[in-house]
């Protein structure tokens, strides 16, 4: 599902709103979780899952059209953990 899909869903379910509305909140929604990770902190929706950061170290990467060697900086990178009814609902038989 793509973020325009998402709005139209959202807009059927809820036919009371303006579709401008429906996407303010979108937007709020995601800012915000973009925010607390920004700030290091976490992000759990219960039912669905985690957000958080992982730290990753430097290291020699490899630049694959002239197989040169480069430095790769440390960074921090967004982790998904699926909550426990999650799981369930993707591993039913």
């Amino acid at each position: 599902m793509i973020r325009s899909e998402l709005l139209e869903h959202l807009a059927d379910e809820n036919p009371e709103l303006r579709p401008e509305e429906i996407e303010k909140i979108l937007d709020i929604f995601f800012q915000n979780i973009i925010q607390r990770l920004s700030e290091g902190g976490r992000v759990e929706l219960r039912g669905f899952g985690a957000f958080s950061t992982r730290a990753r170290e430097p290291r020699k990467g490899r630049n694959p059209r002239t197989g040169e060697a480069v430095d790769v900086p440390a960074k921090r990178v967004p982790y998904f953990k699926p909550g426990k009814e999650m799981r369930a609902r993707l591993n039913t038989d």
